[in-house]
């Protein structure tokens, strides 16, 4: 199996203000960023979302609070962008020439991730995205998008190389495994696990392989 890891944290933060609007006042420093990024993950592992607070990210990124409000606007704007370098980073990008075990090794590395102190704060940031439409918009972009993104390149890699029936719907396939994933998250009914990203990757892609072979049963 080849997997690579994606851009590291700092590259990936870049990448994310390409798509921020100016800001007035001296430019930003690519090295103040990274250092608040990291200590905005630092307290996530160490506190969690709710115990932290933007005094906490100035005082470990030895930064003056405004720094931080020049930069985001809110406690939720930095931790989404620590969250999605660090999703980035940590979430490998598989290509072991076959399409369902790319989606397994994908799903498998994100859902790690997630059981690593991740989950609550992705469920905490999704319940801010229902209450505030900027933030909703900029989750959706910086976060979900990226992600999403990450699995349809998979199944569409997967139609070109002929694994999958030519008019297979690649967005509709991610809804039918990303729905779960998120159903789990926000109910916490049942485990973000290996045994999981097993079952939705073998479900999905036995009624989606080329001529609609299924596994057979035993």
């Amino acid at each position: 199996m080849v997997a690579r890891k994606a851009a590291g944290t700092e590259s990936t933060a870049k990448q994310l203000r390409k798509s921020s609007p100016p800001t007035r006042g001296r430019p930003r420093s690519e090295g103040a960023d990274a250092v608040i990024l990291q200590a905005a993950v630092k307290l996530l592992d160490e506190r969690g979302y709710h115990a932290m607070t933007v005094d906490d990210i100035a005082s470990v990124a030895g930064v003056g609070k405004q720094t931080i409000y020049r930069r985001w606007q809110s406690k939720a704007a930095v931790v989404l962008e620590a969250l999605t370098a660090r999703t980035a980073a940590e979430v490998v990008t598989p290509d072991t020439g076959s399409v369902q075990e790319d989606v397994r090794v994908l799903l498998r590395s994100a859902f790690r991730v997630l059981r690593v102190g991740r989950q609550k704060v992705v469920v905490t940031l999704m319940a801010e995205a229902q209450l505030n439409d900027d933030f909703a918009d900029a989750f959706r972009e910086r976060f979900i998008t990226r992600r999403r993104k990450a699995l349809t390149d998979l199944i569409v890699r997967g139609i070109r190389r002929g694994e999958m029936e030519p008019g297979t719907d690649a967005e509709f396939m991610a809804d039918m495994i990303y729905g779960p994933m998120w159903y789990r998250l926000l109910n916490r009914h049942a485990p973000i696990d290996d045994n999981f990203a097993d079952q939705l990757s073998d479900y999905v892609f036995s009624r989606s392989v080329c001529g609609g072979a299924r596994p057979e049963s035993k």
